[in-house]
């Protein structure tokens, strides 16, 4: 698959054929009706994506991705095969994406940051290999301060946590320590903003403000106890992976939630937990 520009050398019923520049009529490369977005006649030249149809035919489209290459883009997931995906670039074909200029597995229907550019072959094909354009295509960060919220999508995953590119163009980490779960690449996400660096990018985090979740946390708890009778049978002994199961926070984060109940005298000890205090 590859984008060139033409010329229309005979017309058919079946639309115009185009000069393949080998000097032998039988390699005209067929533009059929259907993949012409204007009518065209002989000696136009025509800007053309070339591609192979079902039965392995060199054919053309005058509907050309809508990106050049080196270009980055949000692009959908349209295919998955063993070998790789395809990626939807407003061609007549998506364009392939190999295993190993995946970054993560995308699936079906998801939008990933990628890029085109030319195989071995010199074929045209796309990559979710793009920190280094994103970085060039970034600015640093204005008029942000502590605690603001920027929303972008993910387009790299390391081991220590995850890189975001917002709307505004900034380049975002958001630490691992600061993901309450797993992230995909292409999840676009709303951040609060933690650090401003001073090369203008930013540090954030995909967690609440500690104060607002305890109180989300407390409520939670308290509730959950309402509907057991005013009472729980969880303390400072129980596994994390239990009260994970039921509450879904850490243990760390329940027991500040718990204390501050208990320092409110909402709920008080009973032996193996808590229960309600009676007003």
């Amino acid at each position: 698959m590859t984008v060139a520009t033409l010329k229309v050398v005979r017309m058919s019923d079946m639309g115009a054929f185009l000069d393949a520049g080998t000097g032998k009529t039988t390699d005209d490369i067929l533009l059929h009706k259907a993949q012409q977005t204007a009518e065209v006649k002989i000696g136009d030249v025509v800007k053309v994506f070339l591609y192979l149809d079902p039965k392995k035919r060199l054919t053309a489209s005058m509907r050309v991705p809508k990106m050049r290459e080196g270009q980055i883009a949000r692009l959908e997931i349209i295919n998955v095969t063993k070998d790789g995906a395809f990626v939807d670039v407003g061609a007549e074909r998506g364009i392939f994406m190999p295993f190993a200029e995946m970054r993560g597995r995308p699936k079906v229907g998801e939008i990933v940051w990628a890029k085109l550019y030319s195989d071995k072959s010199g074929r045209l094909a796309a990559s979710m290999k793009v920190s280094d354009e994103i970085r060039r295509a970034s600015k640093p960060a204005e008029n942000i301060k502590r605690g603001d919220k920027v929303k972008g999508a993910v387009f790299n995953i390391i081991d220590a946590g995850a890189f975001v590119f917002s709307e505004e163009r900034y380049i975002v980490f958001i630490a691992r320590k600061e993901m309450p779960r797993e992230l995909r690449i292409g999840e676009v996400v709303e951040t609060r903003v933690t650090f401003l660096r001073e090369d203008g990018r930013l540090d954030a985090s995909l967690r609440e403000i500690k104060e607002n979740a305890l109180e989300r946390d407390a409520e939670k708890i308290f509730a959950f106890m309402q509907k057991n009778g005013g009472t729980m049978n969880f303390h400072d002994k129980t596994a994390p992976q239990k009260i994970q199961a039921v509450f879904k926070i850490s243990k760390a984060a329940f027991k500040r939630a718990v204390g501050h109940l208990y320092y409110e005298r909402r709920i008080e000890k009973i032996d193996g937990g808590f229960k309600i205090v009676d007003k």
